[in-house]
């Protein structure tokens, strides 16, 4: 039964962000045919911020009227909404009408918006459900929250998308010279994007089946024993036991069993009870939710918005290694966090300034494109792909303890975990959105005609 709820948690983590995550890794396929062409990542930054109104409303309603809103209902709201939401992109994502006399891809954007509103609430509801269960559970939510950035990567790779070739191409170009025009042959290297191992509306129907897959894995969670009812059978094995989550909140549900017997500190085994909440001073508090904060805004909104910068002066294959190994990094890290779990803020303190570190250099590089350090180099073609997979890897390891640091905590700790998530996010990306797409403060790389000073 463990191994199972372990599969369950993880396949249900899966379902957070492989929506938007599946957008991003298709990209270099739709920006070849929508009308908005490179365009569209912009147009895709602003729609995910827009649809932070759902973790704001739920917030709100959680902050105002409490229990109000039924947590298992929200989330099969919401994950039947992202089921529906794949399925019709599959089917609409190249259907365009026509808006101020230009084409727009407005199927694509609406339901771009329905996506991202479910996985951008989904911050703020899957981790307070995830406290119904035992404390090991999270961190396997954790990785499956970090599967639904990789599965979709390593789908992409086998459809091919932005796999390119340099052809040499040859055009007359007619030169005048006073009274005289002379035509001219011109030889130079273009970019050409290769077909597609499959076609995207297979792509969405696997994020389907992905959200479908989500839908099942909770709705199996939801019958497994809670924490507070294992608890409740060894201290009263012949009481009824509450099978409904919004029946007993946790603060009730805790001081009730404390009532009953001194809850040990570290609760190992299924059978164990729960263990007794943590509490730290308000310093450490605030400590701990910036923390949460200023890791998402790296993760989640200023380095995703460069990364294509920071990687594509050294090569395609450099790039996809960065955005797949990188990938690799955050459930590895989630794996590492299972079995070398630290609860030191001093260590996820030091850590946080690591990963600011490789932050710094991806940064660094990106402003420098589309002629980086060492761009004909393989050492700079390493040093980038490693600099991603260790700033990734470093700061996931300490968005999940920080977790599970909040999760000893309460679960109404677990919710604003969630929505200091989205805020971080959503400052990331409002500061680079127009650095990126208004101003053109970066440069992209076409390797193929790119001449740069010796």
């Amino acid at each position: 039964m463990a191994l199972l709820t372990h599969f369950l948690a993880c396949a249900f983590g899966m379902g957070s962000w492989v929506a938007v995550n599946g957008l991003w890794v298709e990209l270099p396929v739709l920006v070849t045919i929508l009308p908005e062409q490179w365009d569209l990542p912009a147009y895709i930054t602003i729609i995910i911020q827009m649809a932070n109104v759902g973790p704001l409303f739920v917030t709100l309603m959680h902050r105002f009227r409490p229990g109000l809103l039924k947590e298992v209902a929200v989330i099969y709201v919401i994950v039947s909404v992202g089921v529906l939401a794949c399925l019709l992109l599959a089917f609409f994502w190249d259907h365009t009408t026509s808006i101020a006399g230009r084409p727009r891809s407005t199927a694509f954007m609406i339901l771009t918006f329905f996506l991202a509103l479910v996985d951008c609430t989904s911050s703020v509801t899957f981790l307070p459900f995830m406290i119904q269960l035992h404390a090991r559970y999270l961190t396997t939510f954790f990785i499956g929250e970090g599967l639904s950035g990789l599965i979709p990567a390593i789908i992409a790779l086998g459809q091919g998308s932005g796999i390119f070739s340099c052809e040499n191409v040859t055009r007359l170009v007619n030169i005048t010279s006073g009274n005289e025009t002379v035509e001219t042959t011109i030889f130079h290297m273009e970019t050409h994007y290769l077909p597609a191992n499959f076609s995207t509306f297979f792509f969405f129907l696997l994020m389907t089946v992905m959200m479908v897959g989500c839908m099942l894995a909770f709705f199996f969670l939801t019958r497994q024993p809670k924490v507070w009812e294992v608890s409740q059978q060894q201290l009263f094995p012949r009481n009824i036991v509450l099978s409904s989550f919004d029946q007993i909140p946790d603060e009730a549900a805790d001081s009730q069993l404390n009532r009953g017997c001194a809850c040990p500190k570290d609760a190992r085994g299924s059978g164990d009870v729960l263990p007794e909440k943590a509490h730290y001073p308000l310093a450490k508090l605030i400590f701990i939710y910036f923390l949460t904060a200023w890791v998402s805004t790296l993760t989640n909104g200023v380095l995703p918005s460069v990364q294509s910068y920071s990687c594509l002066p050294y090569g395609n294959v450099a790039y996809h290694l960065a955005a797949t190994l990188s990938s690799v990094a955050n459930p590895l890290a989630c794996v590492v966090a299972t079995f070398l779990p630290s609860r030191s803020l001093v260590l996820l303190g030091t850590l946080t300034i690591v990963g600011m570190g490789f932050a710094a250099y991806n940064m660094t590089i990106a402003v420098m494109s589309p002629c980086p350090l060492l761009r004909q180099s393989q050492w700079g073609s390493t040093t980038i792909v490693l600099s991603w997979v260790l700033f990734i890897g470093t700061l996931s390891y300490v968005k999940v303890m920080v977790g599970v640091i909040l999760r000893s905590c309460s679960r109404n700790a677990l919710m604003w975990y969630g929505a200091l998530e989205q805020l971080g996010s959503l400052l990331g990306a409002l500061l680079m959105f127009p650095l990126v797409s208004i101003y053109g403060f970066f440069k992209s790389a076409d390797v193929c005609s790119l001449q740069c000073p010796a």
